[in-house]
């Protein structure tokens, strides 16, 4: 398992622990993925997993890009298209410095705009 998958599993782990459902993983359209598409209660959350090995070109959550972030709003926009209704949702980001549960942040509703 490369380290992507890895901290995609971890990520994964971690979520279903504090409650949440995996509802997809690696969701792919054109031009955008989502990493995790999970449900939390009744909101249905879009994941960004990011792992940074090194502080040498910043941490984890300066790896979101504006176009890392514009794939994710495209992505989240067509899984939505797929549903007969589109119900609460947010975008939520699990930074790893490390495959490790104790280097784990939880970000909830990041903003993608």
């Amino acid at each position: 398992m490369n380290s992507g998958a890895a901290a995609e599993a971890l990520a994964a782990r971690f979520l279903t622990t504090r409650g949440l459902a995996i509802v997809a993983r690696n969701y792919r359209c054109r031009g955008g993925e989502i990493d995790l598409i999970v449900r939390d209660g009744n909101t249905l959350v879009f994941v960004e997993v990011r792992l940074r090995r090194s502080q040498a070109f910043g941490g984890a959550v300066e790896s979101i890009t504006a176009t890392k972030r514009r794939r994710l709003r495209l992505a989240a926009q067509h899984y939505l298209g797929r549903l007969v209704r589109e119900p609460p949702c947010r975008f939520d980001a699990i930074l790893l410095d490390g495959l490790a549960a104790e280097n784990i942040e939880w970000l909830r509703g990041i903003d993608i705009e």
